[in-house]
């Protein structure tokens, strides 16, 4: 295998880590920049991956065929805006502390998963693989480029998707009146609430879309990685996302730079274990890297960052 066969692998393996993040992060920044800690992606990330893999084997039975994966995308996604207008509800309704509400958000997931995966599949710990799932979609004639075209023009569709939606999230939030007004809220509710924004209104819709966006990231990995669901198929993923949206600033580029360096440590994990010295080593030690990666960078990125002002902050009208 010569150098440029590896590097177009390495970068393509990074890419499929690194879709999963990216959707999260998206996600995260949606609910984080209207003023609402997202500590729950991880929970639903794993709501987005269990609902995939149940929808997907339920149309692959009702005879949905090689559309069942987009089948188990939509569903992830509808998921994933359920669980977080419980969030939602919880964090601007109640104003409850939404750090507590994350980490309920994340317990309940998965518990709930666990529980209907047992329900639906005669006690099993996981669901039935999966006949169909995603493929890699070639891009004719661009995927032949050496490095680049193994790389970036031989992905998953959700790889695609999800660089289209780091490209859309961007224009969106700086450069329409909705981006203006969800930050705004994000920044100084009072002053937005003073000037006709609905402060509790884009609030919600920063949350919820943080659910469809965090269970599509859940899907892509049932979709792609697994094919199917168990309790340790998320594994963590999602608080890498959040450290992702973090050293990335909440910004849409900078987040998906951000987990693409995630997405690089689990690749080398995974790539370096096909070579002969890597057999002399604990196989944990490749495992740990990319969350103590993700330990490193929050350490590093410690106090150079700035929130959202008004992020953590409950909101409440008669206070104006």
């Amino acid at each position: 295998m010569n150098f440029v066969d590896i590097a177009g692998q390495l970068l393509n393996i990074t890419l499929v880590f690194s879709t999963a993040l990216i959707f999260a992060a998206l996600g995260g920044m949606y609910s984080e920049r209207s003023g609402v800690i997202n500590i729950g992606l991880e929970g639903l990330m794993v709501s987005g991956a269990f609902a995939a893999a149940v929808m997907t084997d339920y149309a692959t039975n009702a005879g949905f065929g090689a559309l069942s994966p987009w089948a188990g995308l939509a569903a992830a996604a509808v998921y994933g805006v359920l669980f977080s207008l419980l969030h939602a509800v919880a964090a601007v309704t109640f104003r409850a502390n939404q750090t507590v509400v994350g980490v309920v958000i994340n317990i309940l997931a998965l518990g709930s998963a666990i529980y209907f995966t047992r329900s639906l599949y005669n006690e099993s710990a996981q669901t039935r693989q999966l006949q169909y799932v995603f493929g890699k979609m070639p891009i004719p004639g661009l995927s032949d480029i050496p490095v680049i075209g193994e790389g970036l023009f031989r992905a998953y569709p959700t790889t695609y998707l999800a660089i289209v939606l780091v490209a859309v999230s961007y224009v969106v939030l700086y450069k329409t009146p909705f981006g203006l007004r969800l930050r705004a809220v994000g920044e100084h509710p009072s002053s937005a609430d003073t000037v006709g924004i609905h402060v509790a209104k884009y609030r919600y819709i920063g949350v919820m879309l943080s659910g469809a966006l965090a269970g599509l990231g859940g899907a892509t990995i049932t979709l792609t990685t697994t094919s199917n669901f168990a309790h340790n198929t998320i594994s963590g993923q999602g608080f890498i996302a959040l450290a992702a949206l973090i050293f990335g600033r909440w910004n849409p580029i900078g987040l998906a730079g951000a987990a693409l360096f995630f997405g690089l440590a689990g690749a080398v994990r995974n790539f370096v274990q096909l070579f002969e010295f890597s057999r002399q080593l604990p196989s944990e030690l490749f495992y740990m890297l990319p969350y103590v990666l993700t330990l490193v960078v929050l350490a590093a990125a410690a106090g150079r960052t700035q929130a959202p002002a008004a992020l953590g902050q409950p909101y409440d009208p008669a206070r104006r």
